[in-house]
């Protein structure tokens, strides 16, 4: 049976923090911190997730929904923070996290997820854009000291660098693209393979992430479906309502294949 939906969290914004010209961190605690405490109690995975609910913000005055990686919550404090990605005036979350302050609230639903880092992999392959970089950061956090691997992360601009704690043995590439995807997945096939089971995350645009990257890593690396997490965060212009449409469509065309 599907599990029960979890009523919306609410949440106050108790910072904010530039971390690039293209990113802002807010920081967030629950208004309940009870049920902040119920919801995400058994949430294990490093890419849980919540749904933004953005009241009155779609073009038909209804409230605009959409999926952001959840950081860093603390049950005893009832704190979490999420990372957003910011292009000037483009999209809803952006400008409104762009706009934000301390005092605002935002409700929320989830958590979900479904990667974490099997301790038990010999070396770990973390790639994806800027829309996937909070998730890969979390999947580094819980990482152990002798991890082995690769972190890599295309960006637009080289001014979106930004610090990202990482073991000594995962070696950390950023791509600047502009707008050429093609590059995240040539500095991906361009990795020397190490030896032994790689557990791989790639979360990002999906035409380099599922039509450039996962055939490389299933087909050519032959990598375990159970080692790759590969799923597609948005697709260039679509919404993330059009877009949930091309990910259903996608798997009912695999699924019948």
């Amino acid at each position: 049976m599907p599990r029960p939906q979890r009523p919306a969290i609410d949440l106050v914004v108790t910072s904010s923090e530039r971390l690039s010209p293209g990113m802002i961190r807010l920081r967030f605690a629950a208004a309940d911190p009870a049920a902040f405490a119920d919801a995400f109690s058994d949430s294990v995975f490093t890419d849980r997730y919540v749904k933004l609910v953005l009241a009155d913000a779609d073009a038909d005055g209804m409230p605009a929904v959409r999926t952001y990686t959840a950081l860093e919550p603390d049950l005893e404090r009832g704190t979490l923070a999420i990372d957003f990605v910011v292009h000037g005036t483009e999209g809803i979350a952006g400008p409104w996290a762009a706009a934000a302050a301390p005092g605002d609230t935002l409700s929320v639903r989830g958590p979900g997820g479904a990667y974490a880092p099997d301790l038990t992999a010999d070396w770990y392959l973390l790639a994806g854009d800027e829309s996937g970089l909070p998730a890969i950061r979390a999947a580094l956090a819980a990482l152990p000291a002798d991890a082995r691997g690769y972190v890599v992360v295309e960006l637009p601009h080289l001014d979106n660098v930004q610090p990202l704690p990482a073991p000594p043995g995962v070696a950390i590439t950023w791509v600047v693209t502009a707008d050429d995807a093609d590059q995240l997945v040539a500095a991906v096939r361009a990795l020397p393979w190490l030896s032994g089971r790689v557990q791989a995350f790639v979360h990002g645009e999906a035409e380099a992430v599922m039509h450039g990257i996962r055939p490389y890593l299933l087909r050519e690396r032959e990598v375990p479906r159970a080692d790759a997490s590969i799923s597609g965060y948005w697709r260039k212009g679509r919404t993330e309502e059009t877009f949930r449409e091309w990910k259903a469509e996608l798997a009912a065309v695999e699924g019948a294949a």
